[in-house]
This record gives structure tokens, sequence and C-alpha cells, in this order.
């Protein structure tokens, strides 16, 4: 686990405060939801703390992959590559990466109507990067994986200097899930991509305020937001899939600096909840919202 780093705004004994009080909930939320893994990164811009558990364990990214592909559109568009209106041909056949073999997705349980509602017809990069974060839509994610590619991705992160995120292909990819070559994702390696978007050094000022307010805009707010005040802000992006649940972004509070907060979930069968991840966050919240 690593500590909590020195801090202006924060006494010693208030950063002990937490970081013991932090450790007994982790092992208490583990214990009562029955969290077979957890990985947890805290950033807080107000206090300069930061502070980790069993974030460099790398889980199955499921949505959370999302981010990077943002990033990398971004990145595109930056370089003259893409432009934020250029149309994509909404089709939905994609290739394995294993067998090179196509694959389909089932459209109808896909969160973003809007997206299959143009199947053979064509929507703008900027628009499918929206429904990607917003309602999390796989066949967006897939259509803007094949437009900027799997090496641009990682390239992206390599650039910025994003250690522990690896992507190496789209969603639903079933021939790759049963070959076990799956996306993943550290606490750690999510919480510096967001730090870029969150201190506007994700390629540009501009770029990191659009990718800012596209994820300020999802709709699924089970995981962090669930534990904090109504009030609060919480640009994010969830990953829920089978015995995973994970939730990583930025916190903006009223009156204060934002933090940023990852919490990645494995449990051990189906049965597991976001609920924990909300916990995890409340936490925290009430731990700040103590010094």
């Amino acid at each position: 686990m690593q500590k909590a780093a020195d801090s202006p705004s924060a006494s010693a004994t208030s950063i002990a405060h937490i970081e013991n009080s932090l450790y007994r909930t982790v092992l208490g939320v583990k214990e009562a939801h029955g969290i077979e893994e957890l990985g947890i990164a805290f950033w807080d811009a107000e206090t300069t703390i930061q502070w980790s558990y069993n974030a460099d364990r790398f889980f199955h990214a499921a949505s959370t992959m999302k981010l990077a592909v943002l990033l990398a559109v971004f990145r595109q568009i930056l370089h003259g590559e893409l432009t934020a209106d250029a149309p994509v041909h909404v089709r939905n056949k994609f290739t394995s990466i294993v067998d090179r073999k196509p694959f389909t997705l089932e459209l109808g349980r896909d969160a973003a109507p809007e997206v299959y509602a143009h199947l053979g017809r064509t929507m703008s990069v900027e628009r499918l990067a929206y429904q990607m974060i917003t309602l999390s839509s796989n066949f967006a994610t897939n259509l803007l994986v094949d437009v900027v590619g799997v090496p641009v991705i990682q390239r992206a992160l390599d650039e910025l200097r994003v250690d522990g995120v690896r992507i190496v292909r789209g969603v639903e990819d079933q021939a790759a899930f049963d070959a076990g070559l799956n996306n993943e994702v550290t606490a750690n390696g999510l919480l510096r991509l967001l730090r870029l978007i969150a201190e506007g050094e994700a390629y540009t000022h501009e770029a990191s305020q659009r990718m800012r307010d596209i994820l300020l805009d999802q709709r699924l707010k089970s995981g962090i937001p669930a534990g904090l005040p109504k009030d609060a802000r919480v640009a994010h992006k969830t990953g829920n899939i089978s015995t995973v649940h994970h939730d990583a972004g930025i916190v903006y509070l009223e009156g204060r600096k934002p933090y940023v907060l990852v919490i990645l979930t494995q449990f051990p069968m189906l049965t597991g909840s976001a609920s924990a991840v909300a916990e995890v966050s409340r936490e925290i919240h009430e731990c700040l919202a103590g010094l």
C-alpha cells in the first residue's frame, strides 16, 4: 500500500488518520462484499494527498478501456488525422484479433440506441465518442477502434507515459476473450490518465476540457457518484462485465479543488455489485470532509 504524500494543506496527523481509516475501510469493504481483488488509486489536488491499495495489479478493463479510446480519438484530431465531424460508416461487422474472422454485436443489448438506429448510415467521430462514454456504447467503441486503430490507442498512452493500461482489441470479441486476450488496466494507470485530463495536460488544455465535458455527461452513476453528495459533479467512466465492477473519475465538489479516484473490483462469482464501489467512494469523501 502506498503511503499518503506529504501535504502543505494537511497535517501529518490528518494524513496518518486518513491512511489508517482508508486501510480499515478497504479490508471491511472487501470482507462485507466478498470481493476477490480490489485496486484503488486516489489523488487529491486540494491537499496533494495520494493514496493507493493494490494499485499496480492488472484487472480486466471492461469498459474503462474506453478512456484510452477517447484519448486516441483526440490525439488523431490534434494531429490532423481526423476531424471531430468526420463521418463514420455505421456497420455491424468487426474482425477478431485471434482468427481474423468477422463477428457482429447483438445490437439490442447496446446501451445507445442512437448508434444502431444509424445502421447503414454515418455518424460523426465526436458523436460516436460521446455515445461511447456517456452510455458506454460497445457499438460506438468498436467503430472508433476501427477508425483510429489499436496501435494508435497504445501509442497515445505511451506518448503521455500512461503505464498500466494495455489495449489489445475492441469489445465483445469472444474468440479473443476465450483465448485470454483482454484489455487490462491498473488503478495507477487510470489515475495517471485522468490526472492528465484533470490538469489540462492530455495533449492540450482544449482537448482535455472537451474530454472532461464528455465524461461529466456520464449517465451511469451507480459507482463513484452514488457515494457522494447530490451536488458533486463526476467526470468518470464505469466498467462492468461479469465479475468486475469498476469506476474511475474526477470528482468536483463545491469550494475545493478536484480529486481523482479509481476503484477496481473483481468478484469470485457473478454476484458482485457496484455498491462496493459506491461505499469506497463514500468513505474517501468522508475522510476528506473531516480534514
